[in-house]
């Protein structure tokens, strides 16, 4: 992919790695106001959340930068790469690439629903977007590079296209890919610095970008094993202003299951999602946790292809008749924005729920039937049955083990609260911006 330190471990894995040390280095600030700023090499700043990337020479730079009145925190940056990985399509779904539709009752959910999610936005963060492919073309999506501050954006990865497709891609062409998300509009951020490579500042400014433009659901097909105050800040923020977070679970179930963020972050205004297989299974890789909300295809996913992109991690497939080209894949990154798409169909279908209200429905509807196990969480999406419920079905009733707020810390990740039956998922404590000076 043209970029180094590239993690290509096994199928399927998540693509998370940390660049080489340089002479120079990266950290996240927290200041009081931006005249603490002044003199040092700022990258970018966060007005909004009092936070700003800053380039210190080394580390004595970094010590003298703790110490400077004004200054409330200092931290280094946090990779984040994208959740998905290589596919190896099978018989199944060479034969029918579309699987994934009639699996969530997607084809069942009325043309009016549909039709109102016009007035829903879903921002997707990730690596840019092939523009031009039929499916997004269609959509005319609002765009926006973290990186450049234009509204140009690309895809040189091919990730980005996959995702935004599946939750936002256009439904007016009978020959092209539908999206998830019905009419909804589509709003594309690139936060990438060059390949699939992200940092923690990259995304909490993306995510401060949609909140402040509008977006109602931001799908966050992405993730790392450390978190920070300025990524946790994000997510308050965008909870604070009503709106829906989507995050994937991540595909390490296999490689010690450790917990990922920003998925372990979003608690009850949120969803964090995991990968089904066509049996409606948990995939092997898909990463469990108490924080771990339902299930969505994760397993040879049919996307579309951006233009001129390696198809390492996708398999492209023959679509006879369809305009576009069109691929496979495999990862918690293409199951989200699944759920992203069904979140805008449930909020379209009632204008009066909140964003909490959004996430209930889709966990009560899912095929556990408001049950959470460790295994499958509340179950695979339905999304038919999630938009019923929306238009006036009975209050969701969950059974979920508590998801206890995790403590401001920068060290390795803390244990999951044990397994406990008969308790709902319960809200996570606002996260206070409170002067430290922690490490991560």
């Amino acid at each position: 992919m043209g970029m180094k330190n590239v993690c290509l471990g096994a199928a399927v894995v998540a693509l998370m790695c940390t660049p080489a040390a340089a002479a120079s280095r990266l950290v996240s600030v927290g200041y009081t106001t931006p005249s603490a700023l002044h003199g040092l090499r700022v990258v970018q700043r966060i007005d909004a959340l009092h936070t700003a990337e800053v380039r210190v020479p080394n580390l004595r730079g970094e010590r003298q930068l703790r110490a400077r009145p004004g200054i409330r925190f200092v931290q280094r940056t946090q990779a984040r790469r994208d959740t998905g990985g290589p596919a190896f399509p099978t018989a199944a779904a060479a034969a029918v690439p579309e699987w994934q539709w009639p699996a969530l009752h997607a084809d069942l959910v009325p043309a009016w629903v549909s039709a109102a999610a016009s007035r829903i936005t879903i921002a997707v963060i990730d690596t840019g977007a092939d523009t031009t492919v039929p499916s997004l073309a269609a959509k005319n999506p609002i765009t926006y590079n973290i990186v450049t501050g234009t509204s140009t954006v690309h895809d040189d990865v091919g990730h980005g296209t996959f995702v935004a497709s599946l939750a936002g891609g256009s439904i007016s062409d009978p020959n092209g890919m539908s999206g998830f998300g019905g009419d909804a509009q589509l709003m594309i951020i690139q936060a990438n610095r060059g390949g699939t490579g992200f940092s923690d500042i990259d995304e909490a400014n993306a995510i401060v970008w949609a909140v402040d433009n509008h977006a109602n659901v931001i799908n966050l097909s992405l993730g790392g094993s450390q978190t920070s105050l300025v990524e946790r800040s994000a997510i308050q923020y965008a909870t604070d202003h009503g709106v829906l977070l989507v995050a994937a679970a991540g595909n390490s179930a296999e490689q010690g299951n450790p917990t990922v963020y920003p998925a372990a972050l979003l608690g009850e205004s949120g969803l964090a999602v995991g990968a089904a297989t066509a049996a409606g299974t948990r995939a092997p890789f898909s990463t469990t946790g108490t924080y771990v909300d339902v299930l969505a295809p994760g397993v040879d996913v049919l996307g579309a292809l951006a233009s001129g992109v390696s198809s390492g991690f996708f398999s492209p497939i023959a679509t006879p008749g369809a305009t576009g080209n069109y691929a496979l894949g495999s990862g918690t990154s293409y199951s989200a924005p699944e759920v992203s798409g069904a979140a805008a169909l449930v909020w379209a279908a009632n204008p009066s729920l909140d964003a909490a209200g959004v996430a209930a429905i889709i966990e009560a509807t899912a095929s556990g039937e408001g049950r959470w196990t460790q295994d499958l969480a509340f179950g695979e999406l339905n999304i038919a049955a999630a938009v019923q419920r929306a238009t006036g079905g009975p209050a969701p009733q969950l059974d979920k083990p508590a998801v206890l707020a995790k403590p401001v810390t920068m060290s390795k990740p803390k244990a999951h609260a044990a397994t406990t039956t008969h308790r709902v998922k319960a809200p996570r404590a606002k996260i206070k911006a409170a002067p430290r000076h922690a490490h991560p």
